[in-house]
């Protein structure tokens, strides 16, 4: 590749912004290169050799009335979250028919013309709706082949006219489904941990929600370029819808692999802030997206925190979980300290949680 300049670069970053259209205006004007700027270093490249997760499977059907039923879950989610910091979630309560349509209404929404997704385009990451390609793409060194709209959803929910018509009713349908799911997810891990099954909730670790509609349009250099790059989530938890297209891969044992989609089912990742007041007992597992030739790939992940725009609450690793021989391993943050960190140094392929170990 040709020598390019910073200024260059920057330039070609603007020009991008401003059209407001995301890489899905790329597909569109029928691109069949992806600009330099898209382009990750081998490394960040490494595909091979390719081989399946196995991920562990929570069954929560009966939980809410039968102990025993519930307290396999709590194990087999706890034992997840040790191991792995991921898991699918079955027998979830969320009617089949509602992931479809979250699913297509959010292709609807990216599938609209600039004049309308336009609208919510925006680099404020305060605002109550955020739609962009890449919220670090002024910061991170390559861009990811995806545009992202996102919105909270909890504690205080927009307006729904504050909200595009694509998605707007299915929002909060699906969102009141999430919530529920959330909460008892929190209370088994909260059960694996050997605390009270409210503990997690009365930390605040549910109160704020926000939704994060992915979509990945078709890309004409896949092997040059990524989906998503190498990260862990900031929340607690987040719970991952996504189709049937694929292109999940978990980092394990310095090896990427594969996790296919499993229809109905979610997938729950473990989040960097649960890690923390873990004290490192529950792992925030690093995962990527590959860019495809075929697609749209469309993904809805919802992540688990506090109020971020209000909470003063201080998060360290719990007493209950920390002695003289399990000393805490991390620095107490609020939510929006942490937040703003993850947001100013982007998806560089570090842990957000190395800034605050002791």
């Amino acid at each position: 590749m040709a020598a390019y300049s910073d200024s260059e670069r920057l330039a070609e970053l603007r020009a991008f912004d401003a059209t407001k259209a995301g890489v899905k205006g790329l597909a569109d004007a029928g691109f069949t290169s992806v600009p330099r700027f898209f382009v990750h270093p081998d490394p960040d490249l490494e595909r091979t050799p390719r081989a399946n997760l196995q991920v562990p499977v929570v069954d929560l059907g009966g939980v809410a009335a039968d102990p025993a039923r519930r307290a396999a879950a709590a194990a087999a989610a706890g034992g997840a979250a040790e191991a792995l910091g991921l898991f699918h979630v079955v027998n979830h309560g969320v009617p089949q028919q509602v992931l479809d349509e979250m699913l297509e209404r959010v292709r609807g929404f990216h599938e609209e013309g600039v004049e309308v997704k336009g609208e919510y385009y925006t680099r404020d990451l305060s605002r109550k709706v955020v739609y962009n390609c890449n919220f670090d793409l002024f910061q991170t060194q390559a861009a990811n082949w995806r545009d992202t709209l996102s919105f909270s959803m909890a504690p205080e929910p927009p307006r729904p006219e504050e909200l595009p018509l694509a998605c707007r009713d299915i929002a909060f349908k699906y969102a009141s489904y999430v919530q529920k799911l959330g909460t008892v997810l929190l209370e088994l891990l909260s059960e694996s941990l050997g605390l009270n099954p409210d503990h997690l909730i009365k930390m605040e670790c549910a109160d704020g929600l926000r939704f994060f509609m992915h979509y990945y349009p078709a890309c004409p250099e896949p092997h040059l370029t990524l989906g998503t790059s190498k990260h862990s989530d900031s929340g607690f938890i987040t719970i991952l819808l996504q189709d049937s297209l694929g292109g999940l891969q978990v980092l394990r044992q310095n090896q990427w692999l594969d996790v296919p989609p499993v229809p109905g089912s979610f997938i729950v990742n473990i989040g960097d802030l649960l890690q923390l007041i873990s004290n490192d007992k529950f792992k925030s597992v690093e995962h990527r997206v590959l860019a495809n030739s075929s697609g749209p790939r469309i993904s809805v992940a919802c992540s688990f925190s506090t109020n971020r725009a209000t909470s003063t609450r201080l998060y360290g690793p719990l007493n209950e979980l920390t002695s003289h021989n399990n000393p805490p391993r991390y620095k107490e943050v609020t939510m929006t300290d942490f937040l703003a960190h993850f947001n100013r140094k982007g998806l560089d392929g570090r842990s957000a949680l190395d800034h605050y170990k002791l």
